[in-house]
């Protein structure tokens, strides 16, 4: 007689095989795969401990498990990852949002309140911190850039699915390239920049160092420092007097950052943020208020 499979007999038996496998999450992993496979909720699943699973809903569930096993990202295989309450397409060609960069949001928030202003968000990737914005702050004018034609694509989806499409100017550049030729636009800078080093690469889990485009993680230098600090230095001009510039970076990274961002002309002032696990996260730049060379006068 053939053995009957329920959602929680599948459930348990996944959830094993992940734990033999040495993922992190296996449990989670096995209901996230399993409520895709089916098309529920993962609530739904609670409800259903006892439903049998038909041989081709067993056969998609097993194709899930073997990627899973694999070590790629259980959102790649989904296709979506909720940032800021918003469900987002995720796909190869950008890095799956993390929680931690919602602090930057948050602080982008904070800075400048409901007043019109201009945004840019560099390295755009999913989009998620310029469509965070947008959905929050109607009032503001946002620009999204990207060197990825693919992930440009894919924030420009995102956008559509939540409604903003039209009111992000999504662009082509390689960190700030395409707006040096025009007068400083921009009262806020959002970034998300590349910035492992080279002595992190190999110690990365294979689901970031296998599957994340590594264009998007990789900062240059064996520190990683090496896009963080172009991008500090090619910012400055592109903001209004002022205005801030919230960077994202890696563990310890801010004993290279904060005296670089210090030593530029025209800033005013530089503090480190920490964000919701109490780890430094967020560089906060502001520019001075007036014009530095007027004081040669």
């Amino acid at each position: 007689m053939e053995e009957t499979w329920t959602i929680l007999k599948v459930l348990q038996w996944t959830t094993d095989y992940f734990r033999r496998k040495g993922l992190e999450q296996p449990r989670s992993d096995a209901e996230v795969l399993l409520a895709h496979a089916l098309n529920l909720r993962r609530v739904d699943l609670y409800l259903r401990y006892d439903q049998p699973l038909c041989p081709e809903e067993l056969a998609r569930y097993r194709a899930l498990i073997q990627r899973r096993a694999a070590r790629e990202p259980t959102q790649y295989i989904t296709g979506h990852q909720e940032f800021w309450s918003l469900e987002l397409e995720v796909n190869p060609s950008v890095l799956i949002p993390r929680p931690e960069t919602e602090r930057l949001v948050e602080l982008a928030l904070e800075a400048f309140g409901k007043d019109p202003i201009g945004v840019l968000d560099v390295g755009t990737g999913s989009g998620a911190i310029a469509i965070a914005l947008a959905k929050e702050r109607p009032q503001w004018t946002i620009v999204a850039c990207d060197i990825s034609w693919d992930a440009l694509q894919t924030a420009r989806r995102n956008a559509e699915r939540h409604g903003v499409l039209n009111r992000i100017a999504f662009t082509a550049s390689y960190l700030t390239t395409a707006f040096r030729s025009i007068p400083p636009p921009f009262h806020l800078i959002c970034t998300n920049p590349p910035y492992v080093g080279d002595t992190q690469w190999d110690n990365l889990a294979p689901e970031i160092r296998c599957h994340e485009p590594p264009q998007a993680l990789r900062g240059g230098g064996a520190e990683g420092t090496f896009i963080p600090q172009k991008l500090l230095e090619e910012a400055i001009p592109l903001l209004v007097p002022g205005g801030v510039l919230l960077m994202e970076f890696g563990m310890g990274q801010e004993r290279l950052l904060a005296p670089a961002a210090r030593a530029l002309p025209g800033v005013d002032t530089v503090e480190v943020l920490r964000d919701y696990s109490n780890i430094p996260r967020v560089l906060r730049l502001t520019t001075v208020r007036h014009n530095p060379m007027t004081l040669k006068r």
